[in-house]
């Protein structure tokens, strides 16, 4: 009975720490999202061009968000680290920061402030991800980081909801305000709540100085670029992140300049559609991979390949439709479609690499998804939109969503690529 007891305390001490986490997760991408609903306003009220809206909403925040990333998984692989501390420091940071954002008066110190909003959340994911693997068995990894991974469509959701409400009744900057301070709040639950699994029992405190030592860099960065299907996981991930970043970033925009949409519009439609599409991809990519891959587990992957596959066609329709309406239904297939890589990919990449570098590979992941993904897809279109503008007019940032739509066949590619050495890497890992 009391081992009955025992587990029955653990399952909702796991259950507890991942709902927890996945509110954490909403916060964050609520505070990392909300700029790109409120990027127009923005632009018209700091007159800004095109190249500096990407700038604002992607290299600013993710140069630091990935550098600072990969020292801290490194700090959270620590045995001795509290990762629910490193978690809660983290969230109190970037949500004091996204209030900050309000404040800006110059394109300078709204650059500044997106800075430490990167700095803040770069500790958010990878402890995260290295908690839950340690808490749930890996026949349940999958499912339980596409869980987590809902914080992704829900605080794009919301961020773009409520961020364009507060845009269309009270201002911008009152909507970086509003979103930014309670994540303060939250901060406290995690750092009270949260207990880690290493520091779980007396015997671990007593066994202190026995815990593993976290890997020096250098062997950890080693050990994860050993594996080539981590490789090819890191080109896809990476091809995936920079085109949902840059297309998030720009089709907010595209409703707003092609049809005419308002921020709050923009923000109730598409957020409304997004986040749905966003969290039922979200899930049946962790569902799928879970399932088919107890079977074989090269199917793991195989779903992110065929959903981003199939996604292209209605893509550019949905990009070329004559009314709004009719582009938001047809965009809601290819966003399920484009969603099921989440789940997947962590899931993957935490099988692929040693217990005591699992913070390093998600870190490892983050940095190039968020780099070239976040840092680079909405510079990068901004800038083309930028350059097609003299001949497009406002209808630049529809082709530029064109290309977009096309290059999904690139991480399509390699999630097929990578799933075809599954078996054998995961068998060596044993």
């Amino acid at each position: 009975m009391a081992t009955t007891a025992g587990t029955a305390s653990g399952t909702q001490s796991v259950r507890i720490t991942l709902w927890i986490l996945l509110v954490v997760y909403v916060f964050n991408f609520i505070d990392r999202q909300i700029v790109n609903i409120l990027a127009e306003p923005i632009a018209r009220d700091l007159d800004l061009s095109d190249t500096q809206i990407g700038l604002m909403t992607g290299l600013a925040f993710a140069l630091f968000y990935t550098v600072l990333g990969i020292p801290i998984a490194r700090y959270a692989d620590r045995g001795t680290t509290s990762r629910p501390k490193v978690i809660a420091v983290a969230l109190a940071v970037w949500s004091a920061m996204t209030a900050l954002c309000g404040l800006a008066q110059n394109f300078a110190q709204l650059l500044l402030a997106r800075i430490g909003v990167g700095v803040g959340e770069a500790g958010c994911t990878p402890p995260a991800h290295s908690l839950i693997s340690d808490m749930v068995p890996p026949e349940r990894r999958a499912s339980a980081l596409a869980f987590y991974s809902l914080g992704i469509p829900v605080g794009t959701l919301l961020g773009m909801m409520i961020g364009g409400t507060l845009a269309d009744h009270v201002g911008w900057r009152e909507a970086f305000v509003i979103v930014g301070l309670p994540g303060v709040a939250l901060a406290l639950v995690v750092l009270f709540v949260i207990k880690d699994p290493r520091h779980s029992d007396a015997a671990s405190i007593l066994r202190g100085k026995n815990q593993p030592a976290a890997l020096p860099l250098g062997q950890a960065v080693a050990e994860v670029m050993r594996s080539r299907a981590f490789v090819l996981l890191l080109f896809a991930g990476s091809a995936a992140s920079f085109l949902a970043y840059g297309k998030t970033t720009w089709t907010t925009i595209f409703f707003q300049r092609t049809h005419e949409l308002t921020p709050g519009q923009v923000g109730l439609w598409f957020g409304l559609l997004g986040g749905v599409a966003g969290i039922l991809g979200t899930w049946a990519g962790g569902y799928l991979a879970d399932r088919f891959g107890a079977k074989n587990r090269r199917h793991v992957l195989s779903a992110p390949a065929i959903g981003m596959a199939l996604a292209v066609p209605l893509a550019i329709a949905a990009y070329h439709a004559p009314s709004w309406p009719l582009a938001l239904a047809l965009l809601f297939i290819p966003t399920v479609c484009n969603s099921f890589y989440y789940g997947p990919t962590y899931s993957a990449a935490q099988g692929l690499v040693p217990v005591r570098a699992r913070a390093i590979a998600a870190a490892s992941l983050l940095f190039f998804q968020n780099l070239i993904g976040l840092g680079l897809g909405p510079l990068f279109f901004g800038m083309l939109s930028d350059w097609l503008q003299p001949t497009y007019g406002a209808d630049s940032v529809r082709y530029v969503l064109y290309g977009a739509a096309v290059l999904g066949l690139v991480p399509a590619f390699f999630f097929w690529r990578c799933g075809l050495r599954l078996n054998e890497e995961l068998d060596q890992k044993g």
